[in-house]
This record gives structure tokens, sequence and C-alpha cells, in this order.
């Protein structure tokens, strides 16, 4: 079956010029801390996915229906009700981790988060690292497309 043609794909868009349009400066600052513990985790650069979410890696994903795309290890996006944080392998592996977490809600896999000075930043760090090589283990996750040649320094 041939890959899906997604709205949400990667991009070519400057991260930091999309957070230069957030609104919000707190959800800035939130999100940039969040992306600094996701380039850790993943070792790989910020790049742009669809026009709002900031992800990291790449894994070719294959669905028992047949059904392939190419998508993030991880990412982050500073929504205005909250900040989302993109965890792929979904929380029943992490319940744990979940416990000591701090206040959040959660969806289907992301994170929300009001305020980052609400959860305990270590433990969203061992979050994502497990997330991250869950990810890694069971799809993959080298980078295909070259995003190291993407690294945008400026607006740091």
């Amino acid at each position: 079956m041939a890959k899906a043609r997604l709205k949400t794909s990667r991009s070519d868009a400057s991260v930091y010029a999309f957070l230069a349009g957030v609104d919000d400066p707190d959800r800035v600052a939130d999100c940039r801390r969040v992306m600094d513990i996701m380039a850790r985790v993943t070792g790989e650069p910020p790049v742009m996915w669809g026009g709002s979410i900031v992800g990291f890696g790449q894994c070719h994903l294959r669905y028992e229906s047949g059904r392939e795309l190419d998508w993030m290890l991880t990412g982050v996006s500073p929504r205005k009700q909250a900040l989302s944080v993109y965890v792929m392998s979904g929380f029943d592996p992490h319940q744990a981790l979940l416990d000591r977490l701090g206040r959040f809600r959660t969806g289907k896999s992301c994170l929300y988060l009001k305020r980052l000075d609400d959860v305990d930043a270590g433990v969203l760090e061992a979050l994502v690292a497990e997330s991250v090589a869950w990810m890694r283990k069971r799809h993959g996750g080298g980078d295909a497309a070259g995003q190291a040649s993407r690294v945008e320094s400026a607006g740091r």
C-alpha cells in the first residue's frame, strides 16, 4: 500500500519563526524548555511537522492495515489551551512515571500541560526518553531525510 499523504508532515519551515509567532511568551518559554529535553533525549534537531508541531527524529510506521507513513519520534506544540507533548508510545507503558509527573491531562498520545512548572521536569524527561526508546525499538528511528543538515541556530 502507498504511503498516506498527511496534512501533518515534516516541513522545511523555520521552528524559530513559528515560535516567534506564538502570542503567549510563557507558553513559548515552556515550549523551548521541552524542546531542550527532546533534543537531549533524541540527539536530533527540532523540525516543523505541519504548521504547529515541533518534532524530533523520524521513523517509518506500518500499520496492520498496510497503511504506511513517516512520523516524528516525539514532539511538542504550544497550543493556546495547553502545551501539547507528543508521547507516541501512548501512556500505558509509563504509569509509574505518570504517577510522579504532576498536574496534566492526556489524550491518546498527547500530554497536555497548562504550565511546565506544574510537572517535574526530570520525570517528563524520563517519560520522553522511554517513549522515544519504545518508538525506536518498534519502528526504527533513523534519520532518512537528513535532518541534521537542517539544524537552525539562528533565533535560539
